[in-house]
């Protein structure tokens, strides 16, 4: 015997209807209120919205037969596999989605019950999922199309940390961080970033140049060289580097780093006797990075060790006054790859007095006298891994003699070494941009000097965003 009860509401106590039927539309639940099933009860033709319960608690990492309503993550890292889908029903729904980003390299199969479709396509026949990050959604329509993909995202960016960390005067250049430092420091990693290809660093390190040499009077006296230039930049940067990039990579550790800037050679003072070659810069270094400071220029006149312009990152240029066997300085010293700057330049004779070479520059040879001028400095490196394009490391110019001798040669072109001077002393290169002094003026009184070098730099680029 069956009962039967009939009403068209249900009320709760406080008056509001929880079932209420009107026009043949059921509806379930008051206002605010959730609908639930009891617990290990199930549900049957309310249908589904288009969304799965995710798994979360159950990762796939071998092959497994897939239920209606069930959203899957499939973890192919150590291999390929593949999901079997449920016996087809209008309606029935199945998502998968690579879990860790490794489709690319495993890839998922997902094979159709029996001789049912996938898109439409030939009975049986599986589909491969095999892009990083691919996440598929199928609903079964019919027997003509099967099971249809309804969804499908390539999306595998991940959230990423980046290098933190302190030294130095700190800029930024778009989504990139430099550390500038402009005397003795340290570079200090408090964190790397998650992508290993973000803990590799940009850098420069320019040592400081070789002021200009001196004799007083006569001849002229050689251009001090640029400090040695050295450049790598990471494979994820951007900027525009010198020709010289290509120093040895420097992934950081969570570390502290050290950083040494090198001083530009100090100016020597004129003299009748002996000549006088120019100051050496000193070193720059960061982490296994070391670059030689440039060479002094050599002192005009007669004595040939004293006259020769000195060894360096780049080396000095010669004084003038010698006929043969002078020589300017050596540049590349000692010997890296690539180089870290380029050879002095050569003096001569003269009558009554004679020209001299110009410095070294990081990427130019000092230009050889050409009487009665005396040589031009050599070009430095221009990079823009500050943000802008700046020239470091040229060499300094020969300088001018007595009137109606030599006349003093140029800086170097990319402005960071000085020129000779015509009198009464030297040019001072720029500081913290590695460029040699010009030569001392030689024309008697009053007694001049010769310029001094630039002081190096370190600059450190890296990621940040």
């Amino acid at each position: 015997m069956t009962s039967t009860i009939k009403v068209n509401n249900i009320q709760n106590q406080c008056g509001a209807n929880i079932i209420n039927e009107s026009s043949n539309t059921i509806t379930i639940g008051a206002s605010g209120d959730t609908v639930t099933l009891g617990s290990g009860a199930s549900q049957s033709g309310f249908g589904r919205t288009g969304t799965v319960d995710w798994q979360t608690d159950s990762i796939k990492t071998a092959t497994f037969t897939a239920v209606s309503g069930e959203g899957y993550f499939c973890n192919t890292t150590s291999s390929s596999f593949t999901v079997n889908l449920p016996a087809g029903s209008a309606g029935a729904i199945v998502s998968v989605q690579d879990y860790n980003n490794t489709f690319d390299t495993n890839a998922l199969t997902v094979e159709p019950n029996g001789t049912e479709k996938i898109n439409g396509g030939t009975a049986g026949d599986p589909v491969t999922l095999g892009t990083e990050g691919q996440g598929v959604t199928f609903v079964y329509i019919d027997s003509t199309v099967g099971w249809r993909s309804v969804q499908d995202n390539q999306y595998a960016t991940q959230g990423e940390a980046f290098i933190s960390a302190t030294g130095g005067t700190i800029t930024t250049d778009g989504n990139f961080k430099i550390h500038t430092f402009t005397g003795p420091g340290t570079f200090c990693v408090s964190s790397l970033a998650t992508t290993p290809a973000n803990n590799e660093v940009s850098y420069i390190v320019a040592a400081g140049g070789g002021s200009g040499g001196a004799r007083n009077p006569g001849n002229a006296n050689g251009g001090g060289g640029g400090g040695g230039f050295r450049e790598s930049k990471s494979g994820v940067d951007t900027y525009t580097a010198s020709p010289l990039e290509g120093a040895t990579p420097i992934t950081v550790t969570a570390a502290a780093f050290p950083i040494t800037v090198g001083g530009g050679g100090a100016a020597v003072t004129a003299q009748s006797s002996p000549e006088l070659q120019g100051n050496d810069g000193s070193n720059s270094v960061f982490s296994t990075i070391t670059s030689t400071g440039g060479g002094g220029g050599g002192g005009g006149g007669n004595n040939v060790p004293l006259t020769n312009g000195r060894p360096g990152g780049s080396g000095g240029g010669s004084g003038g006054g010698i006929p043969s066997g002078v020589t300017g300085g050596s540049g590349n010293t000692p010997s890296v790859s690539p180089s870290q700057g380029s050879n002095g330049g050569v003096g001569g004779n003269g009558s009554p007095n004679g020209s001299a070479g110009g410095g070294g520059g990081a990427t130019e040879v000092g230009q050889n006298q050409q009487a009665p001028v005396s040589g031009r400095g050599g070009a430095g490196a221009t990079t823009s891994i500050s943000g802008s394009s700046v020239g470091y490391s040229g060499g300094g110019g020969g300088s001018g003699g007595q009137p109606g001798t030599a006349a003093p040669g140029a800086a170097s072109p990319d402005g960071s070494g000085a020129a000779g001077s015509s009198g009464p002393s030297g040019n001072n290169a720029t500081d913290n941009r590695g460029g040699g002094g010009g030569g001392g003026y030689s024309g008697g009184t009053p007694v001049g000097t010769s310029g001094a070098g630039g002081s190096g730099v370190v600059i450190i680029r890296y990621k940040f965003a």
